[in-house]
């Protein structure tokens, strides 16, 4: 159980619903926001007005007529999304999603940040959806790294100015680590970091600077690598790692008390 924006539920009334849903992997805090609004939510077989309603330890949940389980232990996932896939749960193109291709056995999980159909590389999953809207906010300063084919004629020093960021029709981008690692005749391969991620931002810039981009690959979010990891293929991140990395699993005193050191090394 994730202790994600905790401070904003009371003990003697339970936890809000949008942050209920969003932790038993139904949907993020804003879509379980949406499904409220639209009446799809009961609780304890009554619809509920608003996302300030309280679950309570005890309280039937359902969405949509099916009845929501309650939240297991926090769990998070590397896949090696392949392209030709959409992140979503359900698209009204008709496309085809990671999540219709994923094993069944893994449950009901949300993307941690997404990767749209073209792009591929490693996509995180999880069952808790706070833990999610956590993970994705560029506060956290994580890198996203990429492995981008480019081509055209790639300018090293119009690569480099990415760094102080840059507009493009209006749109402010945050600063971009950008690099050349090879060439091979009007193609090449760069190496790409940002904190941040909007939406299409590395085809965007890259289109900026006359450059095309025909394959994107993310290889790295934060601490977690796509690795060896096949295309296709999902994996757990073991407990460990998820006390180690995201404080997961420990109690607040043994937070504090790992604060604590870390500020005193």
């Amino acid at each position: 159980m994730s202790d994600v924006d905790g401070a904003e539920d009371a003990p003697e009334r339970g936890e809000r619903i949008a942050k209920f849903l969003a932790r038993c992997g139904v949907a993020s805090r804003r879509d379980a926001e949406k499904l409220i609004a639209e009446g799809k939510v009961k609780l304890n077989g009554k619809a509920v007005a608003g996302p300030a309603t309280f679950v309570a330890p005890g309280d039937r949940v359902a969405v949509e007529g099916k009845a929501v389980t309650p939240p297991e232990r926090t769990r998070l996932f590397r896949h090696h999304k392949p392209d030709g896939l959409v992140t979503t749960h359900r698209d009204p193109q008709g496309r085809p999603t990671v999540f219709e291709r994923l094993p069944p056995a893994i449950g009901r999980v949300v993307s941690i940040g997404r990767l749209d159909l073209t792009s591929e590389g490693l996509l995180l999953l999880t069952n808790d959806g706070a833990l999610a809207r956590k993970l994705e906010l560029p506060s956290n300063g994580w890198l996203r790294r990429y492995r981008v084919r480019v081509f055209g004629h790639v300018d090293e020093k119009a690569l480099a100015a990415l760094a102080r960021g840059v507009t493009i029709e209006g749109v402010a981008y945050g600063p971009i680590e950008a690099g050349l690692d090879s060439r091979q005749g009007a193609n090449a391969w760069l190496t790409v970091s940002l904190k941040e991620g909007k939406n299409r931002e590395i085809r965007r810039v890259m289109a900026h600077l006359g450059l095309q981009v025909t394959r994107l690959i993310r290889t790295a979010y934060g601490p977690f690598q796509l690795g060896q990891l096949p295309k296709g293929a999902v994996e757990e991140v073991h407990p460990k790692v998820l006390r180690e990395q995201l404080g997961i699993g420990e109690t607040p005193a043994k937070r504090q008390r790992g604060a604590q050191r870390a500020a005193e090394a």
